[in-house]
């Protein structure tokens, strides 16, 4: 088929791989504006124009789709079908009105769980057992179009952010060639009025720990904030970064060290306790917190974050 993607970060990404491997004509891609990233704050293509460019692909960087312009340079791409793809703008009526066969987008949830911007990461951060991908013809609410192919994926007990993404991805990059490949038979469902909930955006305000909480809740937190923004605390002041922890049987007052488990420290929490695995100082890298301990000791009895909000 004749298809505009668009798209931005490596989720993306594998999806327009494996549509332009699957033989379909990308008439242009569209994705979000260069952006500073890394330490020196370069500008930096995303994922997408990355491999647009490497493909030899027509790309587009607009800063909305409400301009005339941007929607002119859509419509003389003349899609039966426009594949969407965690692209980061909203697509008006005017946009969603262009390809003949409608806009499809890949959706990392098992909708109408988990609509919005993060439904990997609240998901983690929920507790949920299971996620998966949908493939749904796009209308003008959020997410709220009916499914055409669903693939449902288990979530691991250690897994994270970004290794679900991962999963997704790839589980999203099938899906969408196999939609297209069915688009003639695939029946759309109507998603139910029960069971809708939504995954705001993450913030780095959401990143320190509070310690008050159960250690399951905040091992979820940890997992489902790495890699962004990281989950936090505060060690005699310091930022502290922590990136993997587990939950263990323990007592203390929340935040504070109360004893080692391999030289790991065993933070106590509102229930239970943390033992911290993996950590970060600022400027520096991660590390395994056996190794971190001896650049930066954490001796019993310490404090981490705050003693009434438990962060920094």
């Amino acid at each position: 088929m004749r298809l505009v993607f668009a798209g931005t970060p490596p989720f993306a990404a594998r999806a327009l791989g494996a549509l332009h491997a699957a033989g379909h004509d990308i008439a242009l891609v569209l994705t979000q504006p260069d952006r500073p990233s890394g330490r020196g704050l370069k500008s930096r293509p995303s994922a997408v124009a990355e491999l647009a460019s490497t493909l030899g692909l027509a790309v587009a960087k607009p800063a909305t789709l409400k301009d005339p312009e941007a929607v002119a340079v859509i419509e003389a791409a003349r899609p039966e079908v426009m594949v969407v793809a965690a692209y980061g703008l909203i697509l008006p009526k005017s946009v969603l009105a262009i390809p003949a066969r409608g806009c499809l987008n890949i959706h990392g949830s098992l909708l109408p769980r988990w609509r919005g911007a993060a439904p990997v990461q609240r998901a983690i951060q929920a507790g949920d057992t299971e996620s998966g991908v949908g493939i749904m013809q796009m209308e003008a609410g959020l997410d709220t179009g009916p499914v055409l192919l669903e693939t449902r994926v288990p979530i691991a007990p250690a897994e994270t952010a970004g290794s679900l993404t991962g999963k997704l991805a790839q589980a999203g990059a099938e899906a969408i060639v196999e939609a297209l490949r069915k688009l003639d038979s695939l029946v759309p469902r109507a998603q139910p009025a029960e069971g809708v909930t939504y995954a705001a955006k993450i913030e780095k305000a959401e990143a320190p720990l509070d310690w008050r909480l159960d250690a399951t809740v905040l091992d979820r937190q940890v997992r489902a904030f790495d890699p962004f923004p990281g989950a936090e605390t505060a060690l005699e002041g310091e930022p502290l970064k922590i990136w993997q922890a587990r939950p263990v049987a323990g007592r203390g007052e929340p935040g504070t060290v109360i004893g080692f488990e391999g030289d790991c420290p065993v933070v106590a929490c509102g229930k239970d306790a943390l033992v911290l695995t993996v950590l970060q100082r600022p400027g520096s890298r991660r590390m395994p917190a056996v190794d971190f301990v001896k650049g930066r000791p954490i001796p019993a009895g310490a404090r981490l974050g705050s003693a009434t909000a438990g962060n920094a």
